[in-house]
């Protein structure tokens, strides 16, 4: 059975407290030998655990895991969490892989379909973002697309010409018209390129699907009317 990659975003400043679930979830899985620590930098990270009164003791575990040493590391923690390990990834301060290097170890570990998950954080689309593993140095947050044709199919097929990531977003009960929408706006030669379907983020039946609109418009019909943020991730023509 293969781990989970979970995601732990920590406060800007030094002082604030570390949100509760995170800290629940660590204090109970910190200590497990199946459980891997990872952190951006070690001073700054045992510091911070400590004033959050986390076990002194896991400090021991800390793996760097930074932009000096992720293309080495990577491949050994996916092959750690398709063996079963369970990794939690924090970063010096906000959100991990989110204009970070965790951004490459998600993607990854979409590619091997290992889970990605992460504790509460705030900002749907930033974590929408975080939780693809789509490059994002440059992304595009275009909302939600208009109602009424012919200002919709139009607004859609402008979507393809973005050729970065991008966001857009719908009401929950327009998922699957949504999804067979942009199938039909969706120029030929981008029939290929990956979307991100993010479904009730920060809640207990959350959901990570990646693949083609096609992929996704078929695994949708199954999900009822969640919250969703989709995502596009960016174009290259060959």
């Amino acid at each position: 059975m293969k781990g989970e990659l979970i995601l732990v975003p920590t406060p800007l400043q030094d002082h604030l407290p570390l949100e509760s679930v995170a800290l629940q979830r660590l204090n109970a899985d910190c200590l497990n030998p199946q459980v891997l620590l990872l952190v951006e930098e070690h001073k700054n990270a045992r510091q911070r655990w400590l004033k959050w009164g986390l076990p002194r003791e896991a400090i021991e575990k800390f793996q760097l895991f930074n932009e000096h040493n992720q293309q080495v590391d990577k491949m050994n923690f996916i092959k750690q969490l398709k063996s079963g390990f369970k990794i939690y990834l924090l970063s010096d301060c906000g959100l991990p892989a989110f204009c970070d290097p965790g951004q490459e170890l998600v993607e990854k570990c979409h590619q091997e379909n290992i889970v990605v998950t992460s504790t509460p954080f705030p900002q749907s689309t930033i974590l929408a973002l975080a939780l693809s593993g789509f490059p994002h140095d440059r992304f595009h947050f275009l909302g939600f697309p208009p109602l009424k044709s012919p200002i919709r199919e139009e607004w859609l097929k402008k979507l393809f010409q973005d050729k970065e990531t991008f966001i857009i977003m719908d009401t929950p009960y327009r998922l699957s018209s949504l999804l067979n929408d942009l199938m039909k706006a969706c120029p030929h030669q981008q029939l290929t390129r990956l979307w991100g379907l993010m479904v009730n983020l920060n809640g207990e039946n959350q959901q990570i699907l990646i693949g083609s609109l096609e992929d996704l418009h078929l695994k949708s019909k199954s999900l009822g009317k969640p919250e969703f943020i989709l995502i596009a991730r960016r174009y290259n023509i060959p």
